[in-house]
């Protein structure tokens, strides 16, 4: 993996040497936009309209509009002065429980490895938050943005989690038409607690799949092989009209989907080779 950021943990007096790693990453299959007429890809410039050229980099700065039109700059070096944090630290603050962060802060994970020489203060920081069950709530400053973080164990390595901070998570009370009050049909709360009941199981997320991705990829190998692909028609859905009977039919549903699958797993049909199928 590719190393983005070097520095350091620091709590107290304790540093700890650092290397940081994106643990995720986008899978998402990259497309191009073309020019129909001539299959040449489309190119994006910087043009500016009142001058009617292309705008080099070293011509641009950033600017806030503080009015309509109008704008104050800034350069790249007063931005960085701004920040004040260039110092390469995440700098734990606090130290907390960890189911007392709501996901919705969450924002991306990055993998933590030791530094050259920081080995021994790394597996001291992740042996005391395993043993004491904590996670520390951290500032770090990366490509001169500050964000606050959290520092959690993963498996046997330290992570970081960059998160919101409170003033960027919107309020529930600017959701529209949520009910004031609670009030459900007891018979249905018992089939729906059934039906969750039914479909709940261990977290298993191997078994999850990007199916449209899977399928845009096999679209793309037949075309550039000059097939034909068929779009896949919709699955038909029954006309429901209350939660009741929408409760009913998933449970009659949840029950022979369990018995199929047992049936396959004692008979299992050989592999036949299939139309490539496009979701519409």
């Amino acid at each position: 993996m590719h190393t983005m950021w070097k520095g350091a943990i620091s709590f107290g007096l304790v540093h700890v040497p650092v290397k940081m790693f994106a643990a995720t990453e986008d899978k998402d299959i990259s497309m191009k936009y073309i020019h129909k007429t001539c299959s040449t890809p489309l190119n994006y410039v910087r043009k500016c309209p009142t001058c009617d050229k292309e705008v080099e980099w070293e011509e641009i700065a950033r600017g806030y509009e503080y009015e309509p039109g109008r704008f104050v700059l800034f350069e790249k070096d007063e931005l960085e002065k701004l920040n004040g944090e260039v110092n390469k630290e995440i700098k734990i603050l606090d130290f907390v429980d960890l189911t007392e962060i709501d996901p919705i802060y969450f924002q991306k994970t990055y993998y933590l490895a030791p530094g050259d020489t920081g080995s021994n203060a790394y597996s001291l920081l992740m042996e005391s938050l395993r043993q004491t069950g904590k996670i520390g709530i951290a500032k770090v400053s990366i490509r001169s943005k500050s964000s606050l973080s959290c520092i959690r164990i993963i498996d046997r390595c330290l992570a970081m989690e960059t998160l919101f901070y409170p003033d960027e998570i919107r309020a529930i009370t600017q959701v529209p038409n949520l009910p004031e009050q609670v009030n459900v049909n007891d018979k249905e709360l018992s089939m729906a607690k059934m039906l969750i009941e039914q479909l709940s199981t261990p977290f298993e997320p191997g078994k999850y799949k990007d199916n449209y991705r899977e399928a845009l990829m096999e679209a793309i190998q037949h075309k550039v092989a000059g097939e034909e692909i068929e779009t896949a028609p919709q699955p038909h859905r029954a006309n429901v009209i209350d939660l009741m009977s929408a409760l009913q039919a998933s449970l009659e549903a949840v029950k022979t989907h369990a018995k199929t699958s047992d049936k396959d797993q004692t008979n299992k049909p050989a592999k036949t080779k299939r139309k490539v199928k496009v979701p519409s």
